[in-house]
C-alpha cells in the first residue's frame, strides 16, 4: 500500500495493528518503555487506542468471569 504524501514528507509512519495492540498489552501490564510511550504519541491516533484498550478490558472481564465460572460449577458450589 503506498504512503500519503503527507506521511513521507513529515517522516511520520502510521501506527501498524500489531504495533498498537502491543503498546496497548504493554501499557496494560505497565511496562511500556519511554521510546513506545513516545512513539505512540506522536504517530499513533487516540481513537485507535481507546478502541483497542476498550476491547482489551472487555475481553479481560469476560475471560476471568469464564475461569470463576468454571472454577465454581468444578468445586460444586
Amino acid at each position: 500500500m503506498p504512503e500519503s504524501t503527507e506521511n513521507r514528507e513529515s517522516g511520520k509512519q502510521p501506527m501498524r495493528f500489531r504495533d498498537m495492540l502491543s503498546s496497548v498489552l504493554m501499557a496494560a501490564l505497565g511496562v511500556q518503555s519511554e521510546k513506545a510511550r513516545q512513539r505512540d504519541f506522536s504517530q499513533g491516533k487516540p481513537s485507535h487506542f481507546i478502541i483497542l484498550g476498550v476491547g482489551f478490558t472487555a475481553l479481560f472481564v469476560l475471560i476471568v468471569l469464564g475461569v470463576v465460572k468454571l472454577v465454581l460449577s468444578l468445586s460444586g458450589i
